[in-house]
């Protein structure tokens, strides 16, 4: 079988399942069950296997520090060979595929690497300003396609965002049904329209 994509309405690829015999590492949407996402990672990389979970500071509850932790509890994303993951799942049993239903079999989910990229540039920024969206519970306004030019957020590429007040600019970057997040206020001159 060969890999395909499933589009939606506005053409952006949105997810695609992988064949048996995928060739090459990719993105693998995975769970940790019970919050075990960070147990999980400990555990991929003790193993060398690349992996990311997104992180947000929060602020310690009775004091003015702030800590690490996972924006969205169970989800991780691991980068490798399917034959890799599958023999990692067998020393990690609580690691599950994310999947979704094609042909009436569940497949994993695998996240386009552009798609990772984005949304990883901006998350490992840990900018205070950024704001995530769980996108099974809130509906975003359709935008232009647009990249940042300039600042922290350099390069990356998403979908323009007004909020509210007249100069907050955003743009959302998204792994559609997963995950998104939106950077913080950019500057108009920074923005430049992605014609497609």
């Amino acid at each position: 079988m060969d890999k395909f994509e499933i589009i939606d309405e506005d053409r952006r690829i949105v997810r695609r399942s992988v064949p048996e015999k995928e060739e090459g590492e990719v993105w693998f949407a995975m769970s940790a069950p019970y919050c075990r996402e960070m147990k999980a990672k400990e555990l991929l990389d003790d193993k060398g296997i690349e992996n990311f979970v997104a992180m947000h500071r929060v602020k310690v509850e009775g004091s003015r520090k702030k800590k690490l932790v996972p924006v969205i509890h169970n989800l991780i994303f691991v980068h490798a060979r399917r034959e890799k993951v599958q023999e990692t799942k067998a020393s990690i049993p609580f690691l599950q595929y994310r999947t979704m239903m094609q042909e009436g079999r569940n497949r994993p989910i695998v996240v386009p690497d552009w798609q990772m990229e984005q949304f990883i540039k901006v998350c490992s920024t840990l900018n205070d300003d950024l704001v995530f969206y769980d996108p099974n519970i809130t509906k975003l306004q359709k935008g232009a396609k647009v990249k940042i030019n300039g600042g922290e957020f350099d390069g990356v590429v998403g979908t323009f965002l007004r909020t509210r007040g007249p100069r907050s600019r955003r743009v959302l970057i998204e792994i559609p049904f997963l995950a998104s997040v939106v950077t913080a206020t950019i500057p108009a001159e920074q923005l430049e329209i992605i014609q497609e």
